[in-house]
């Protein structure tokens, strides 16, 4: 596997975790604060992550240039 498609995935992995960690945050606030300011803030977050870091997931199949 090259540099930038190990890059591509460890990116992957770490995003992963990261809303793996904000979904648990989530419950919790859902569970026990009852907020949903909150919750929406959380949302937003999650979405930033997945737009930031996945948008560009399709270089992961494409051909390499040389």
């Amino acid at each position: 596997m090259n540099d930038k498609k190990a890059a591509a995935y460890r990116l992957g992995l770490i995003t992963l975790i990261i809303l793996a960690v904000l979904t648990a945050v989530e419950f919790g606030v859902a569970i026990y604060l009852e907020s949903l300011v909150l919750l929406f803030i959380i949302a937003l977050v999650k979405a930033a992550v997945i737009i930031q870091n996945f948008m560009h997931i399709a270089r992961l199949w494409q051909e390499e240039s040389h």
